[in-house]
């Protein structure tokens, strides 16, 4: 009965798991805010300047400067908009769904400093002689739009009037100016233009007595109500530059969402069929705490009011690669324990206690490369950062407590007893408790590889392909994007196949020609057209209206100022530099120095082979390909980190190493342990990747690529390089120090390392 008991909770505990997600996962999604690479919209950082020399840039001024812009995309009535002050002088603004991208950018940029002059420039009247929050936009007498302006001291206006009213016909103007620039604008130059830089340009033929002022000459009410808005807002009490901006068509986003989303649906199904296959029960647990992963990582993004982007999506699948990792790992040391000839129960307990070293470190490691990715990264990488570090806390959760509390039932209740099948092994694997096997006794499929000997073929081989990837370098250098090398790029989408020739011809029509043009996307229905110079605003609204009418639907233009580019690739290597130093630094107090010396010169083994490969490809270097560097750095780390778990461990069971050969066998023994384990691993995650490249959106191919080239050259240097190069700073210890005493070091070792106390 008591064995029923727990099969019947595990089932209760399933149900409730499954009832909670079917009937909120889908409002919980919907409640998520989407990213600008999924809802289309705009994205601009300002940099800060001060209107007059000598005004200093301060806390207050950003402040004030920031309340006014919220209070501009208030009138656009834009949901959920980001503004962040950052660098002390710069202001990222970001617009999800916003329709009309263009008026959007004029709202923002536009300082609203409005001045009533002379038909000679000469200042009459401005913005502080207007009462704050008195502009209305309304149709005037003749039916016309017109904008109403309440005056703080109407006698002063009715002055001015009387004096205007009293010069002759032509100079008997007040000329209302936006943002009148001395020594640049002028009325009587503007004044025959067919679009004058002026609002309007009233005659006065009176003198004038009301508190209101009205502004007439506007074409539409859309119009009227934008500048009543912006002059509401106030006017902005610094310039703004902008230095970086990138906006995404309405189409562009829906349709990256929906091939991304089926992308991910497609690589998790593979997933979780593998592990049902391969580990059976354990797999089907793995499945259950799999899914509350997925659910638990929306419930907590919309929780803390996150903005989910491509990369993001990215993050969730590559979170669900770290926790079947979790898994697999728990369920292959309790596979280990079962062949010793111990009993379920028994193998499940030791399997979970031996594992958690190994998960807790790979899963902290990973943690520092992604902390460091979000201190770092903008925009949409600093979004993939904070998915990934949900996922990985959430998969510690699922994988390791969900895990163990579900199997534990099972285990517990005595069913599986003797029934190894369940755990997907068979009985001729497992040996009979009275012949004493130990873990370091059993055989493995990996037995006849001698890695340890061989040790000097793997680093001829690596050092072979670094040569030829720094000869490639050399040759064709990396194709960097405007992240890194500034200027604009443009992607535009068609209803059928594009051809560099026709999207060629049409950017020359419209007076933007370039010889750099690449048509991707699964039908070549994606033109991207790059140039070196970046666009002003107005260049950018030009080339997105033009394109926008060739093509039927609004195209994705990005541009990044040198400056931008150039603290890009800057704050990319910082990142790649600080990850590798928390790391080892981390590595070395947790195991011990050589360990995390091998480690780093694994990863950066990897980040290498990422680099020659991207260049070789041609392939585009933007900065989500750092967010993919950093995020192998992670995997990678992952996978040695748990063959150095077993490393230790192997050791503390051989007591005392005298001889080279013993430390060649501890290797050798280790690695084919964990093989199994990394092979089976790297598949999941693989078959995430895969199945973003060829379903996910194109904007995040180049990402998609880089992560399967790092998961490659992670896994080898793994396994034939970080282990064997850890061999040979061991060996020199041995050929100095002499025998090494295991057991006399764990009693006498200081915290994180194996050295003894000196």
């Amino acid at each position: 009965m008591k064995a029923r008991g727990r099969i019947i909770v595990f089932f209760l505990i399933v149900a409730v798991l499954f009832a909670t997600i079917l009937t909120t996962a889908l409002p919980t999604a919907k409640n998520i805010n989407l990213g600008l690479d999924l809802q289309g919209g705009f994205e601009v950082l300002y940099q800060v300047t001060e209107l007059e020399d000598g005004v200093e840039i301060t806390d207050d001024v950003l402040a004030d400067t920031t309340t006014a812009l919220m209070r501009r995309i208030n009138v656009l009535g834009v949901s959920e908009p980001n503004i962040q002050i950052e660098s002390g002088d710069r202001i990222r603004v970001q617009l999800a769904g916003v329709e009309d991208q263009s008026q959007a950018r004029e709202l923002l940029s536009t300082e609203a400093n409005l001045s009533f002059r002379d038909t000679d420039d000469n200042l009459l009247l401005d913005g502080s002689d207007l009462e704050q929050g008195g502009a209305n936009a309304t149709i005037g007498q003749t039916g016309t739009p017109i904008v109403t302006l309440e005056l703080k001291n109407p006698d002063e206006f009715a002055e001015i009037t009387e004096e205007i009213s009293q010069r002759p016909f032509g100079e008997n103007r007040i000329v209302i100016w936006l943002d009148f620039e001395e020594g640049v604008d002028s009325y009587r130059s503007e004044v025959t233009s067919a679009n004058p830089e002026f609002i309007s340009a009233p005659g006065v033929d009176q003198r004038i007595n009301s508190t209101n002022v009205q502004i007439d000459g506007i074409p539409t009410i859309e119009e009227a109500t934008n500048l009543a808005g912006i002059l509401n807002a106030g006017a902005l009490p610094v310039d703004l530059e902008e230095i970086y901006s990138t906006s995404v068509g309405a189409q562009f986003g829906e349709q990256a969402l929906d091939k991304t989303t089926y992308a991910a649906a497609i690589g998790i199904t593979l997933v979780l069929l593998f592990m049902l296959f391969y580990y059976r029960l354990p797999g089907f647990i793995a499945v259950i705490t799999l899914s509350v992963y997925v659910y638990l990582i929306l419930v907590v993004f919309e929780l803390i009011e996150g903005v989910l982007t491509l990369p993001g999506i990215a993050a969730i699948m590559l979170g669900v690669g770290m926790a079947v990792d979790a898994n697999i790992i728990t369920y292959e040391r309790i596979r280990e324990e079962l062949r010793t000839g111990r009993s379920v129960k028994e193998s499940f307990k030791a399997g979970a206690s031996s594992s958690f070293s190994a998960i807790l470190d790979a899963n902290i490691t990973t943690l520092l490369a992604a902390a460091v990715l979000f201190y770092f990264g903008t925009s949409s990488v600093k979004g993939f950062a904070t998915m990934l570090i949900i996922s990985i806390l959430s998969s510690f959760i699922t994988a390791v407590w969900g895990t163990r509390v579900l199997l534990g039932l099972w285990v517990n209740s005595g069913v599986l007893d003797g029934k190894y099948w369940l755990f997907g092994l068979r009985k001729s694997k497992v040996h009979d408790a009275k012949e004493n096997y130990s873990i370091l006794d059993l055989s493995t499929k990996f037995d006849r590889f001698d890695f340890a000997g061989n040790r000097r073929k793997f680093f001829a081989a690596s050092l072979a392909l670094i040569t030829i990837g720094m000869i490639v370098l050399a040759i064709f250098r990396l194709n960097l994007g405007i992240d890194f090398a500034s200027g604009t790029r443009v992607e535009v989408t068609a209803d059928e196949t594009l051809t560099q020739q026709e999207v060629a011809a049409t950017v020359e029509e419209i007076g933007y020609p370039s010889d750099k043009i690449v048509i991707s996307g699964d039908d070549g229905s994606i033109g991207v057209i790059t140039y070196v110079e970046e666009f002003s605003q107005e260049q950018i609204e030009e080339i997105r209206t033009e394109l926008a009418t060739v093509y039927g639907a609004d195209p994705n233009v990005s541009t990044v100022s040198p400056t931008v580019g150039i603290e890009l690739a800057q704050n990319a290597l910082k990142a790649l530099a600080i990850a590798s130093i928390g790391i080892i630094i981390y590595v070395a107090f947790r195991f011990e120095w050589r360990m995390g010396v091998a480690s780093i010169v694994a990863l950066l083994h990897d980040a290498f082979f990422i680099v020659a490969a991207f260049s070789l490809l041609r392939l585009e270097v933007d900065i989500t390909f750092i967010a993919a560097v950093l995020t192998i750095i992670g995997y990678s780390i992952n996978d040695t980190i748990v063959t150095f778990d077993r490393i230790r461990e192997n050791m503390r069971r051989m007591k005392k190493i005298d001889t080279v050969e013993a430390l060649e066998s501890i290797v050798n023994k280790s690695l084919r342990q964990t093989l199994g384990r990394s092979v089976n691993t790297v598949l999941t995650v693989v078959l995430v990747v895969i199945a973003l490249i060829f379903f996910g959106a194109a904007s995040i191919l180049n990402f998609s690529i880089a992560l399967l080239i790092g998961l490659i050259a992670g896994t080898y240097s793994s396994i034939f390089i970080a282990a064997q190069l850890w061999l040979v700073l061991k060996k020199r210890e041995l050929q100095k120090s002499g025998p090494i005493d295991i057991e006399k070091r764990e009693k006498e070792r200081q915290w994180g390392t194996d050295e003894p106390v000196v």
